[in-house]
C-alpha cells in the first residue's frame, strides 16, 4: 500500500474534486444546470459519487493522534442557510482517543507509545448572507488537549495545554435556486493554531502549521413535495498548500449524507430528528517532522442527532459513532465524537 502525500492519489483527489465541483471554463452553464436538477429530486448518482470521491481519491489512513476534526464541519444542518441574514454561534466538540488500533481492528496498547489524547474544542463563529447568492463565515476555534504517553522507563508523561486553533474563513455561493438549498463553499484554513508545544509530536499538535484551501458543496431537499422528510448531502475538501517546520498534513475529504424530519412542532418549538452517515478519508502526512507510517485515516461513522429551533435560537447536538476505522500503523482512535452547537439568528 502506498503511503505519504507524494505517493498517493491525493493530487488526483484535488484535481478530480476541483474539476467536478468547480470547473472554471464551463462553470456558469454546466454547474447551474446540474445543481438545479439536484435541487428538484434525490440523485442517487450524487451520493455514490460523493462517497466514491471520499473513499477512492485519498489513501487509506487515519490521523495518528489528532482527532480528524474536519468531520465536525460536514453533516451539520444548523449552518445551512435558508435566507439572507446573519447568525452567531458557539460549538463544543469532544473527542477521547484511548483505544489503540491497527488496520481494521484493535491492537495491544503496548504497540503504541501514545496512551490518551483527550480534546475539547470550543469554537466561536459568525455567518452572514448578504442576499440569496453570497455569504461568508468565520470560525475561531480554541482547544484544550491532554496528551498521555509512555516513557522508556515505563512511566507515563502527561502534557496538557490550551490554545487557539486554526481559524477558518469561508465563502458561500448559493445562487442556484431561490431557496438556497444547494451551494458551494470555498475558503482558507489559516495557520493560527499552536504547533510548537514542547514534547508533543506534530500530528498531536492543536494547529497544523499549514495553510489549506477549503472547497466543498452541500444540497438538501424534501423527498417529495410537501413531505416532512428531507435528505441532505455535503462534502468538504481540505487541501494543504503550504506547511511549516518540515511537516505537511495529508489531504482530507469529509462527506456526509442523511435524512431529517421537520414535521414535529410543539408550540413555537420545532424539533428535527436527524440520522446521518459520515465518511472521512485523510492521506498520510509527509515531511521530515511527519510520521507517514502512522498517520491518516479512513473512517465511517453513524450519527444520530437532533436540532431544536426556538426562533431566533437554534440548538443542535449529535453523537458520531465509528463503525469502520481503517488505519495505517499503530494509532489511537475514539469510540465516540460529540458535538453541541448553540446559535442565534439575526
Amino acid at each position: 500500500m502506498l503511503r505519504g502525500f507524494e505517493n498517493t492519489p491525493a493530487i488526483v483527489a484535488a484535481t478530480t474534486v476541483l474539476s467536478t465541483i468547480y470547473p472554471i471554463h464551463f462553470f456558469s452553464n454546466f454547474m447551474k444546470t446540474t445543481l438545479l436538477r439536484l435541487s428538484k429530486s434525490l440523485s442517487i448518482s450524487l451520493l455514490v459519487t460523493l462517497f466514491a470521491i471520499t473513499f477512492l481519491f485519498t489513501t487509506r489512513s487515519a490521523q495518528a493522534c489528532a482527532c480528524g476534526c474536519g468531520v465536525f464541519d460536514v453533516g451539520t444542518l444548523w449552518n445551512l442557510p435558508n435566507g439572507p441574514g446573519g447568525m452567531v454561534y458557539t460549538e463544543y466538540n469532544f473527542s477521547l482517543q484511548s483505544h489503540n488500533w491497527h488496520n481494521l481492528g484493535p491492537s495491544a496498547a503496548a504497540n503504541n507509545g501514545d496512551r490518551i489524547i483527550q480534546t475539547s474544542w470550543l469554537t466561536a463563529g459568525v455567518q452572514y448572507f448578504f442576499n440569496n447568492k453570497w455569504g461568508v463565515e468565520l470560525q475561531v476555534p480554541t482547544a484544550n488537549r491532554l496528551f498521555v504517553a509512555g516513557q522508556d522507563d515505563g512511566t507515563l508523561s502527561n502534557t496538557g495545554w490550551y490554545t487557539l486553533g486554526d481559524i477558518r474563513l469561508m465563502g458561500y455561493y448559493t445562487g442556484f435556486s431561490p431557496d438556497m438549498s444547494t451551494g458551494l463553499q470555498f475558503g482558507l484554513k489559516l495557520p493560527t493554531g499552536t504547533w510548537t508545544e514542547p514534547n508533543v509530536d506534530r500530528d498531536t499538535q492543536i494547529g497544523t502549521g499549514s495553510t489549506d484551501i477549503l472547497l466543498g458543496f452541500y444540497t438538501h431537499h424534501p423527498f417529495a413535495k410537501f413531505s416532512p422528510w428531507n435528505w441532505f448531502a455535503q462534502s468538504l475538501l481540505d487541501l494543504p498548500v503550504y506547511g511549516q517546520g518540515g511537516y505537511h498534513p495529508g489531504v482530507e475529504v469529509d462527506s456526509a449524507a442523511g435524512v431529517y424530519y421537520n414535521g414535529l412542532k410543539i408550540g413555537r418549538v420545532q424539533i428535527q430528528p436527524i440520522a446521518q452517515m459520515l465518511v472521512s478519508n485523510r492521506a498520510s502526512d509527509n515531511g521530515p517532522a511527519a510520521d507517514p507510517q502512522d498517520s491518516g485515516y479512513q473512517r465511517v461513522m453513524l450519527s444520530p442527532g437532533i436540532q431544536i429551533d426556538i426562533h431566533p435560537i437554534r440548538i443542535y447536538a449529535d453523537a458520531e459513532l465509528p463503525v469502520i476505522n481503517d488505519v495505517v500503523g499503530q494509532q489511537l482512535i475514539s469510540q465516540c465524537l460529540v458535538k453541541v452547537n448553540v446559535s442565534y439568528m439575526f
